[in-house]
């Protein structure tokens, strides 16, 4: 059963016959993974240095925000749901912060510097890998597409209020990150209005 609380009770009813709207968390996903990787191979082949910055910014800022609706919602579902879930959502948190690292590094960079994309890239391949391999196949064969939509409804509000700048020091696992995330989202947002800093393309 995925990690969210019933819907509310409706007279001769069942839970389980009842298809909330939206869309499924791994479609959400699904459709990200695919975003952010056309992203990086826009970033990465540009030779155009005043795209360089806007186009770093928004990976970052859209990566960020993906791991942290992740975070909140995927890993957790995969814990308590698969029979082996605990150990790939820890192995899935500490690849998440090792990337949070390297999309530190390649923010704090100046624009022209693209180091940090040598280590944004393989981190970022292996994630898509391993969720659309290994997770999502596992999580359909699991879950019904109800429960899938509901937690992509999750995901989507969670994105909306996810920081926008990588902290690999703050809580990676609920209850803690749900609580932390949008506080941090706050000044993220503010220093991204300031400072005029792309977070879409």
């Amino acid at each position: 059963m995925a990690p969210l609380p019933p819907l509310p009770p409706v007279p001769g009813v069942d839970d389980a016959d009842l298809r909330p709207g939206g869309t499924s968390m791994l479609d959400i996903l699904d459709a990200e993974h695919a975003r952010l990787t056309d992203l990086y191979a826009r970033l990465s082949s540009t030779m155009d240095e005043a795209a360089l910055g806007s186009l770093t910014s928004a990976l970052v800022a859209g990566l960020t925000r993906h791991l942290s609706a992740e975070e909140q919602y995927l890993f957790p579902t995969v814990a308590a749901v698969l029979p082996d879930g605990s150990r790939l959502a820890e192995s899935e948190v500490v690849a998440d912060q090792a990337m949070l690292h390297a999309l530190r590094r390649l923010e704090e960079g100046p624009a022209t510097d693209l180091r940090g994309l040598e280590e944004v890239d393989p981190a970022l391949h292996l994630h898509v890998r391993r969720c659309e391999e290994t997770l999502f196949p596992r999580l359909r064969e699991a879950l019904s597409e109800a429960d899938l939509i509901r937690l992509g409804n999750r995901v989507v509000i969670a994105e909306e209020a996810a920081p926008t700048r990588p902290h690999p020091g703050t809580p990676a696992t609920p209850p803690w990150n749900k609580v932390v995330d949008p506080a941090i989202a706050v000044l993220d947002k503010l220093r991204d209005a300031v400072g005029r800093r792309a977070t879409e393309i």
